[in-house]
């Protein structure tokens, strides 16, 4: 039998004082809206990818907005000309990895967390957390996780 997992999973537990229910909201597959499983496969919340890979050019960054890496879970912004600023592009919410980034912030398709494209401060919840700040460097044109 194949079961197709949804974005709100029901587990079904008996005991010696009855059935307990478990449930894990959104979790993976569905109708999801895009976003990804951000665990490894220890099970661990992962994170960007490997350190010195060239993400992008400067000028694949625009000023007032931000481009995500979706394969390494971050999003590199420039705020302002020349100030090029990168966090996790994993929501601190429930984990969704962000899909957008307009109007100064960094968007969360699953519940609509928004955070400053400056800092990675909440700007609209669900989300309680900022983003955590990822280490680029420059080099030349090219912006490298470091």
């Amino acid at each position: 039998m194949t079961y197709e997992t949804t974005r709100r999973t029901v587990l079904l537990a008996t005991s010696a004082t009855g059935a307990t229910a478990l449930v894990a909201a959104c979790g993976g597959g569905g109708d999801d809206g895009g976003s990804t499983s951000t665990q490894s496969p220890s099970g661990e919340d992962a994170t960007s990818g490997a350190a010195g890979q060239a993400l992008a050019g400067i000028d694949e960054i625009p000023v007032g907005g931000g481009k995500i890496f979706a394969d390494e879970k971050v999003v590199v912004t420039q705020p302002e000309q020349g100030q090029l600023k990168a966090f996790s592009a994993i929501c601190t919410h429930q984990h969704c990895l962000v899909s957008t980034v307009s109007d100064g912030t960094i968007n969360c398709p699953c519940h609509g967390s928004k955070f400053k494209i400056a800092d990675g401060a909440v700007a609209h919840g669900p989300a309680t957390q900022p983003l955590p700040a990822e280490q680029i460097t420059v080099e030349g044109n090219s912006i490298r996780l470091t």
